[in-house]
């Protein structure tokens, strides 16, 4: 029988080693404690991510605890114990006691732990699990979500996010581990960091190939953590004309500029591209709050504007396959979100071409010799052998050195965009989101989707795939529905209370002069995709 509320809410409260969450759940209603006592926050994307409040599905020091023991059981369940781990934090409202937490209870259960000092960007902590040979990094962090949310991510040993049944078996420890008042702490100093930090920099840096370093940048961290090292790998890689947004450089965990801080949110890159349009720059580069995510800008006749994820992932997929040595048989990959263009590119390359589901975790899993893997929202893999994840950083020098070659030659990154239309086609994308009080609500959309598949979208036929019908790995909550010109996936987001429509039109090309039309065309073509997903009930 399952115990009454207020016989679960006082074993919480006894068991809640933080004192200000102890009086919080004291003073809220019946209703409210309901809610916060519905069920624990899960294993998502990578980890935990949700709200920051007290109760077992917010994120607390309660919560951090009984995740780190868990996942301290589940290593020594594996004979891990006494690896090396590590620690990092972003600037958010909580990441300090939530860092110094995680690390003081691997503390206490006799891992070696490496706590990395201050804020630290999420790539550098990937690469510090890589580089260290760890057999865990946890970074705590909510990248992109509003500043009322933190997050628990967790890396495994190489460096890579962990997937299923480790998430699972991850999850089943947690239940399993007591109160978190209980839970064994050890004190844990801070690292020296400096030479980790500069060996990823210089790394970085030595990824910009090219010879031309003459380029106007101007760039935002969007009052996240990556400000700091991303200006340095661009200097140090040789690029030191960078003009910064200056009321977002410092890491604010209010974000007080923007209504929500992802570079892929209407308004959110605004400061960035009136700087860019008042220094004259060449281009604009924005980096989400944890500095994993990469948005480029471009001058464009009608006046600034920023790159899609798909377009920026062509342009970094050409340019890495371009650099790769003959007989090397290169593998790139993208999402079966993502535009299909990627794989076209491969395809006349002599690459390989892989689609995984969404999310890094399988994107760096996609196979020997990956070389380059992205996503739709902005993220960019572009050296798997240094971190294997997204990162910002990394893709914003590879950016610019594609930019600054591009300009000594007389042409930019939209002339690059012109080129690789005509030789594969336009591919127009967009997202339509649908955010949601209730997760229900996505529930019921997906219901309805699955009983009434459509057979026409635009005026093309189409048919469906439904992603749950797969086997192992490959089976998820997604329908794809697709046909010549058109194609349209529909999902559950595995981050926030959203149902995710991702958009895309070709249109064949036949010359230059054609790309007008062919532009117009798609673009046609993707607004009637725009109302058949506004229609989704």
């Amino acid at each position: 029988m399952t115990p009454p509320l207020q016989q679960v809410v006082d074993d919480w409260v006894a068991g809640d080693p933080d004192p200000a969450a102890r009086a919080e759940l004291q003073s809220l209603p019946d209703a409210e404690l309901a809610d916060r006592f519905a069920a624990p926050l899960t294993f998502g994307t990578a980890g935990l991510r949700g709200p920051l409040r007290a109760g077992p599905n917010g994120m607390n020091v309660a919560v951090v605890t009984r995740a780190t023991a868990g996942i301290a059981d589940w290593l020594q369940a594996k004979c891990l114990g006494g690896s090396v781990v590590v620690v990092g934090r972003d600037g958010r409202h909580g990441s300090a006691v939530f860092a110094t937490t995680a690390a003081e209870v691997l503390a206490g259960a006799g891992f070696s732990v490496v706590l990395l000092p201050g804020t630290t960007p999420t790539p550098l902590l990937a690469y510090a699990v890589r580089a260290l040979r760890a057999q865990l990094g946890v970074q705590i962090t909510a990248s992109h979500n509003p500043a009322g949310d933190n997050g628990y991510k967790v890396y495994l040993d190489g460096g890579a996010q962990l997937i299923s049944p480790a998430d699972r078996e991850i999850e089943a420890a947690i239940a399993a581990v007591g109160p978190a008042a209980a839970v064994p702490r050890s004190p844990v100093e801070p690292a020296a960091a400096h030479s980790l930090r500069a060996d990823y920099l210089a790394r970085v840096a030595a990824l910009a190939r090219g010879t031309n370093r003459d380029l106007r940048i101007a760039l935002t961290p969007l009052h996240g953590v990556g400000g700091n090292a991303v200006v340095e790998a661009l200097r140090d890689a040789g690029f030191t004309d960078v003009h910064t947004v200056g009321r977002q450089f410092a890491p604010d965990p209010d974000f007080p500029t923007v209504a929500f801080p992802n570079p892929e949110e209407p308004g959110a890159t605004d400061q960035l591209l009136d700087l860019a349009a008042r220094v004259e720059a060449d281009i604009a580069i924005a980096l989400d709050p944890d500095a994993d995510r990469c948005a480029v800008g471009v001058p464009a006749p009608d006046g600034w504007r920023m790159l899609t994820g798909d377009e920026t992932g062509a342009l970094l997929g050409n340019h890495l396959l371009a650099q790769q040595p003959d007989g090397s048989s290169p593998l790139v990959a993208t999402t079966i979100v993502s535009s299909q263009m990627l794989g076209r590119i491969a395809d006349a390359r002599g690459a390989r071409f892989a689609r995984t589901l969404t999310g890094f975790k399988w994107l760096v899993r996609a196979g020997e010799g990956l070389v380059y893997a992205y996503e739709e929202a902005v993220g960019h893999c572009v050296a798997p052998d240094l971190v294997r994840d997204k990162d910002g950083i990394s893709a914003a020098v590879v950016v610019a050195d594609l930019a600054a070659t591009l300009k000594s030659g007389g042409s930019t990154l939209l002339d690059a965009l012109d080129t690789l239309a005509i030789e594969f086609g336009v591919h127009a994308t967009a997202q339509v989101s649908r955010r949601v009080d209730h997760l229900d609500a996505i529930t019921d959309i997906m219901a309805n989707l699955r009983a009434t598949l459509p057979t026409e979208i635009a005026g093309e036929p189409v048919t469906a795939e439904d992603l749950l019908d797969r086997r192992g790995q490959a089976r998820t909550d997604a329908v794809i529905l697709a046909g010549d010109h058109v194609r349209v996936v529909v999902r559950p987001s595995g981050t926030e209370p959203k149902l995710k429509c991702y958009l895309e039109a070709f249109e064949p090309v036949t010359s230059r002069a054609d790309l007008p039309r062919a532009r117009a065309a798609a673009e046609d073509a993707l607004r009637a995709c725009a109302r058949f997903a506004a229609r989704l009930e």
